[in-house]
């Protein structure tokens, strides 16, 4: 069944603060085999004008996704979870996300669609640091395969 278009444009409330750490940033870093210094060397960061070590671009993925979660789990939506599969992943920084930072995560959607029996939702997750400043928007493209027939 297709999801309802009244969703387009519906705004979750903003997450809870989540405090990045050096250490959850050189465990990502390694994770993703980038050996960027500035991802685990504040003096490497600082050269390059940062207050401290910087995470990398994909880094924010994991709180914007669990953001999302508010939207995927809301039973008004009915999306199907069991059926979803990440479509896409795009990402737009006003300045890096850096250790120390307290981010909150304000999800809207921000589109539906239906094609071939699948539903495509379209999930805008804006990153704001504890001033209020922005830091990044997330996109995040979430498809839930269509039922198999019998």
């Amino acid at each position: 069944m297709a999801l309802d278009q009244s969703f387009v444009g519906r705004t979750y409330p903003p997450t809870t603060s989540y405090e990045v750490g050096r250490e959850k940033i050189r465990e990502f870093a390694e994770a993703v085999g980038d050996p960027n210094p500035a991802y685990v060397d504040r003096a490497a960061a600082e050269e390059l004008g940062h207050p401290d070590v910087i995470a990398p671009p994909t880094f924010v993925f994991a709180i914007t996704f669990k953001a999302a979660g508010e939207v995927i789990h809301d039973p008004e939506l009915g999306l199907d979870y069991s059926r979803v599969v990440h479509g896409d992943q795009k990402f737009a920084y006003t300045r890096p996300v850096c250790a120390g930072d307290k981010l909150t995560v304000t999800s809207t959607i921000e589109g539906i669609k239906s094609l071939a029996g699948n539903d495509i939702i379209d999930v805008r997750g804006e990153v704001h640091d504890e001033a209020g400043e922005h830091v990044v928007t997330a996109w995040t493209k979430l498809v839930s395969r269509a039922a198999e027939e019998a």
